[in-house]
């Protein structure tokens, strides 16, 4: 199952896609302008966005680039026109694919599958990197085809960061998205973590390939 977040303002066309790609066994979270988007980006990143260009506000352009700056999560813009200029502007923004409206179903569920098998993430939603590879809806992961056993708090933190690739997550991020607490800032609950995390899936902990640390601020996730 891939988790979908569509961002768009029309509330026919939101209902519309969300219940066909819901068909099509997608996960659909809905926002209906940039700024829910972005904030519903943030608490529970998804697999792929479907983003609409024309939305009040903060179109979604912008919208593009700010998912951009802060991952790598896979952006199919919508667009109702079908020229080149919305097109450049959107690949230039940072979008992987477009979709020009009125979107078929059959159409953008290909085009979804297509840009996550570029991004490393299988159809049913598995994230892999390298000989690693995590699945969400199961909550197992496996390296070389071996399972490794995780606890709950480390398949969590591992998640988190591997559903975000190359963005960095600060101590206290990593404490209230995955511990959902703020510990009073106690950093050393995410190091010790890390650690442990990092002798169960890395090659060799002491040169790591996906946990990686960003010094001075935190860790983020191996860059595909």
């Amino acid at each position: 199952m891939v988790a979908i977040l569509l961002i768009e303002d029309d509330p026919l066309v939101r209902r519309g896609l969300q219940l066909a790609l819901d068909r099509h066994g997608h996960q659909v979270r809905t926002a209906e302008d940039g700024e829910t988007g972005l904030r519903e980006l943030a608490a529970a990143p998804p697999d792929v966005v479907v983003l609409d260009v024309m939305l009040p506000g903060v179109d979604g352009f912008e919208v593009c680039r700010r998912i951009r700056g802060a991952g790598t999560v896979p952006v199919i813009m919508l667009t109702a026109r079908g020229d080149d200029f919305d097109v450049v502007r959107g690949l230039e923004a940072g979008a992987d694919d477009y979709v020009v409206k009125p979107a078929q179903p059959t159409v953008l569920d290909a085009r979804i599958r297509a840009v996550l098998r570029r991004s490393g993430i299988t159809p049913d939603g598995v994230l892999t990197h390298g000989e690693l590879s995590i699945d969400p809806a199961a909550a197992t992961v496996s390296l070389a085809g071996e399972p490794v056993a995780l606890t709950p708090t480390e398949f969590r933190l591992l998640l988190t960061l591997a559903r975000a690739p190359g963005r960095v997550f600060s101590r206290q991020q990593l404490l209230e998205l995955v511990w959902e607490h703020d510990y009073l800032g106690d950093s050393r609950l995410v190091d010790n973590c890390v650690q442990r995390l990092r002798a169960k899936i890395e090659r060799s902990p002491r040169e790591p390939e996906h946990v990686l640390t960003a010094r001075g601020f935190g860790y983020r996730f191996g860059a595909r």
